[in-house]
């Protein structure tokens, strides 16, 4: 009886020490979520705001329901970073790279309060899975569900604000 204690005694240390080590393993430099907004960051004004929501709003509706493929590229199948690249590439000619990785990499990194018609929000949803939208204004963005193709999304789902990892703006 005493050894079995003992065991499960050194069990359970081993194993808090286990979760502590390696929770700085899995720390990331996320998005804060209610950060105050960055007074050096110039916003757009509400014509600039709807010619942005205008383009893209544009480039989903030629894109909506074309089911998720990893790896797609095209109306066939497409996966979530090749829709973002080819809607910054149709709606606003500017060239970005074509993985969430390097995507993520790409502009200036801002907060929940600074977020704007066009930047790209980043989602964990796995260990080192990512997901890429873009923010549509009013809480909502468009991107590639795997469920049901591309479509628009709202933050509102308690899902989707828990996943979010960054934010990029890619222009002002």
């Amino acid at each position: 009886m005493y050894k079995y204690k003992i065991k499960n005694i050194k069990l359970l240390l081993t194993s808090i020490v286990f979760i502590l080590f390696f929770a700085g393993c899995f720390s990331d430099n996320s998005v804060a979520l209610n950060p105050k907004p960055n007074p050096n960051l110039e916003f757009r004004d509400y014509e600039e705001n709807q010619k942005l929501y205008d383009q893209l709003l544009a480039h989903y509706k030629k894109w909506k329901g074309v089911k998720y493929k990893y790896g797609g590229t095209t109306k066939r199948g497409v996966d979530c970073s090749a829709f973002v690249q080819n809607a910054y590439k149709n709606a606003f000619k500017i060239k970005i790279p074509r993985t969430t990785k390097l995507q993520s990499q790409v502009g200036q990194q801002i907060g929940m309060a600074d977020l704007q018609i066009g930047d790209l929000i980043f989602f964990k949803t796995g260990y080192k899975t990512r997901h890429v939208g873009i923010y549509l204004g009013g809480g909502e963005f468009m991107h590639v569900s795997t469920k049901v193709g591309v479509t628009i999304s709202s933050l509102d789902n308690p899902y989707y604000i828990k996943q979010i990892w960054r934010i990029q703006r890619i222009f002002n």
